[in-house]
């Protein structure tokens, strides 16, 4: 009786550290798309929601009969690293067109359980002549059915549209084509996740483009941490904020980071930060949340970083030999014993494609280096691996040590010979 006591203990705390990490990759899955995870998920949600809020102060909602589990993640301070992106090839990130067609897409799917394409279509192009500050929608133009379409088939991913009948993608070729499509809108109402309504900040149309970055800071703001959680002057420096809040706010925005970022450096920190993080009390929280969460946990003298064995809890991986410009990252890597120019890795990216012509053809053009430097510096900063600065220097941090080739290869040669 223990020891199946003892197996049913370690099953649920294997299946809860599944949940968690699945949802760090992906926090909407649907009973259609995962259906083995949604229901380790249904089955597990009390801990897992514990476990969010505890640490992070995320919700979790997990929706049985509708056949969704939503974690609603809220960062402590604005990123770009995770854009919308087209569900084609190319994974092209959204321009600001797709993105304001998304915005008049949704707010119509709302008309209607049951709608077609051109119907949908025609809804969007009457609000979009009806608004002043948007574009009117021109379904004669192939550019603008192939951004509507775009938009769709990323509600199609997110579970939000069900095409009954049709695909959306023939919308491209001709505007009389005929998709049938279910809308959730229960789903759609969980996408946004903001703990602040954008329609309740009620500032003036002409006055957004001057205050965008404080409407983006307001959207986020949540009311539980009081003046600790304001962008401007933070922790101790503000009267009036309690120490509940104060600490409250240091372990929800420290392991938020620690959580959703490929790793944590601690000149990046607050000082209050760092003495939490450096504090019994952090040190012990850490270690714990990356016990329960299914991590181990790397601690340097520069920084701390979750490791995930089982690469689950991760919706981008490096290295990665599937991706052109990750492959031109991880050697350009190897290129950079400190601080470099731009110009000196366009170089190496040169010689890199004249040595192996059979690769990267995406970038044989006139401006092929420069775009394999340039969309390979993007992936080692999303990753925390280099810094940029504003004279043009390239810089590997600390973390990129780990991932140089060299260094690869040494590990590989010393675990064969053991």
């Amino acid at each position: 009786m223990s020891d199946l006591a003892n197996q049913l203990v370690i099953a649920e705390r294997e299946e809860i550290t599944r949940g968690v990490r699945h949802l760090l990759a992906d926090p909407l899955i649907t009973e259609r798309s995962a259906p083995e995870i949604f229901d380790v998920i249904r089955r597990r949600r009390d801990p897992i929601a514990k476990w969010f809020d505890y640490y992070c102060g995320w919700t979790l909602m997990v929706e049985p009969r509708l056949g969704y589990a939503r974690l609603v993640k809220v960062r402590p301070a604005l990123d770009a690293t995770r854009p919308a992106r087209r569900l084609r090839s190319t994974r092209t990130e959204f321009d600001r067109r797709r993105y304001v067609l998304l915005c008049v897409v949704a707010a119509e799917l709302f008309a209607a359980p049951v709608t077609t394409i051109g119907l949908l279509a025609g809804r969007v192009r009457a609000a979009s002549a009806a608004d002043p500050l948007v574009a009117n929608f021109d379904t004669a133009s192939r550019e603008e059915r192939r951004a509507f379409v775009d938009v769709l088939r990323l509600l199609e991913s997110f579970g939000v549209l069900d095409a009954l009948d049709g695909a959306a993608d023939a919308y491209v070729e001709s505007d009389a084509a005929k998709v049938l499509f279910r809308v959730d809108t229960t789903l759609l109402l969980r996408l946004l996740a903001t703990p602040v309504g954008p329609s309740q900040l009620g500032l003036p149309a002409e006055e957004v483009p001057l205050r965008f970055d404080e409407l983006l800071a307001e959207l986020t703001r949540e009311g539980r941490y009081g003046l600790a959680g304001s962008v401007s002057g933070r922790h101790a420096d503000i009267a009036g904020v309690s120490d509940t809040q104060r600490n409250l706010w240091l372990r929800h925005s420290v392991f938020r980071r620690l959580i959703d970022d490929p790793v944590v450096y601690f000149d990046e920190l607050t000082p209050d930060e760092r003495a939490y993080l450096a504090s019994p009390t952090g040190r012990q929280l850490m270690r714990r949340a990356a016990e329960q969460g299914g991590f181990v946990l790397e601690e340097r003298a520069e920084g701390v970083l979750l490791v995930d064995p089982d690469g689950i809890a991760t919706d981008s991986r490096f290295p990665d030999d599937a991706a052109t410009a990750k492959v031109a990252a991880l050697l350009l890597l190897d290129t950079m014993p400190g601080p470099t120019t731009v110009e000196q890795l366009q170089r190496a990216a040169a010689e890199l494609l004249e040595r192996f012509p059979r690769w990267a053809r995406s970038y044989r053009g006139d401006d092929g280096a420069r775009e394999l430097v340039s969309d390979a510096v993007s992936e080692l900063k999303s990753f925390g691996l280099v810094r940029t600065s504003a004279s043009g220097l390239v810089a590997p941090r600390h973390a990129a040590a780990r991932y140089r080739v060299s260094e690869i290869r040494t590990s590989d040669t010393t675990e064969e010979s053991q």
